[in-house]
């Protein structure tokens, strides 16, 4: 930097102003009260100080969330794609599983109800000429643990 060769002072009462032609209030911006170096005081424009440079913003890094989810989205939309195309190629084959989930659920039904049917009528076809066996069985016992007895009767 270069040297000045003046000083500047400010007004004190140390340093007793001559009497300028114009009053302190009235002095514009930039301009100071200064000593030369032969101790002559006079007005005089001074460097004025820039002002700060505005700071230069810093990048910020992306966060590790937003980076994720930044991967993950096209991912997850060719997922969904995906499945979409796939359901409809297995639209007709679906279409046909669940009717035959139903015909075997019909089938299932039709056993449940059927079977029992046709065995209780297999059941009086074959015991048409005889009567029905009746057993009955009396069993008695005394106290507690006292041995059972018991008499099967057949009719």
């Amino acid at each position: 930097m270069h040297e000045t060769a003046y000083e500047i002072t400010t007004l004190t009462p140390q340093h007793p102003t001559p009497k300028p032609g114009m009053l302190p209030t009235e002095i514009p911006p930039g301009v100071q009260m200064v000593t030369l170096p032969g101790g002559i005081r006079t007005l005089a424009y001074t460097p004025q100080q820039a002002p700060p440079a505005p700071p230069i913003p810093v990048a910020q890094p992306i966060p590790t969330w937003a980076k994720t989810t930044a991967l993950l989205t096209p991912t997850i939309g060719g997922g969904i794609a995906a499945a979409g195309i796939g359901l409809s190629y297995a639209a007709p084959g679906l279409i046909a599983m669940s009717q035959a989930l139903w015909a075997a659920v019909a089938l299932i039904a039709a056993a449940a109800i059927g079977v029992p049917m046709l065995l209780r009528i297999g059941r009086s076809a074959a015991g048409a000429g005889r009567g029905s066996t009746h057993i009955t069985q009396n069993i008695t016992a005394s106290g507690m643990f006292g041995k059972a007895n018991g008499t099967i009767n057949h009719r």
